[in-house]
């Protein structure tokens, strides 16, 4: 008859050998992985975070248009789709208030206006129940001058984190678009990121009221450049506490303010 103690052991032994097969399976794996994936693919900058990609307008609220055309919730939903795929390749879970061309309001909401405000006020809790860490929100601008051109950043200034988060991004915009000398700016009176509850900034890539920038916003590439500089900014924004030398454009600090 086989005592307890026995039984002990034996269960004991047989989890030993499995814990020494299982050790070296592991150690197997580790030493056939290429060493360009161990500094790379298992190192993502953004892992654990959470960021919300807000495309501007959608469905009958069409936001600015080009005299060519151009149509503002189409372009600002394809640099979010692209924003959102170099996001997630760096670790990050994207959260994206819409991904196709749709309002936010209800079906049965009547009138532009109060389907405007309940769209607004549903991209507002997509923010606040995701558990996000960040908001970032893109729109295109448009004005009666076709003189003006560049992209910027908006803020609200109840934060210094949005002011470092709008102005990363804005030094990014600068530095890889080579067009804008453009420096972020606070804005109190914009819904979204007022009443964002994390660090949120807003992304205009531009004027569809001056016909040069028109036609690179509604050309494919220049999505991408401006999405690829969008997601260098936040990736700076997570990985600098500060900004280097380099951002003090025209002898302006871009954080400070200051000349």
């Amino acid at each position: 008859m086989i005592g307890l103690w026995d039984t002990v052991k034996e269960h004991r032994r047989r989890l030993l050998w499995a814990g020494a097969v299982v050790a070296a399976l592991v150690a197997l794996l580790l030493w056939s992985i290429p060493r360009e994936w161990s500094r790379t693919a298992w190192n993502m900058p953004l892992a654990g975070r959470v960021i919300v990609l807000d495309p501007g307008h959608g469905g009958v609220d069409g936001g600015a248009v080009s005299k060519t055309g151009v149509v503002e919730k189409e372009v600002a939903l394809r640099i979010a789709l692209h924003l959102r795929d170099y996001l997630q390749e760096a670790g990050a879970l994207v959260v994206m208030t819409r991904e196709r061309d749709t309002d936010l309001a209800d079906s049965g909401t009547r009138g532009l206006s109060r389907r405007k405000t309940q769209d607004l006020m549903q991209r507002v809790r997509i923010v606040k129940e995701s558990g996000a860490d960040a908001l970032v929100s893109i729109h295109l601008n448009a004005i009666p001058s076709p003189r003006w051109k560049g992209a910027q950043t908006f803020y609200h200034p109840e934060s210094e984190e949005n002011k470092k988060l709008a102005s990363f991004i804005q030094a990014e915009l600068i530095r890889n678009l080579g067009n804008t000398n453009r420096l972020p700016k606070q804005n109190g009176d914009i819904f979204i990121l007022n009443a964002s509850p994390v660090p949120a900034a807003m992304v205009e890539v531009g004027f569809l009221s001056n016909p040069e920038e028109a036609a690179r916003l509604g050309d494919e590439k220049y999505q991408k450049k401006l999405a690829a500089a969008i997601y260098y900014g936040i990736l700076r924004y997570y990985t600098e506490e500060k900004l280097p030398p380099e951002m003090n454009v025209g002898g302006y600090d871009i954080i400070t303010g200051k000349h």
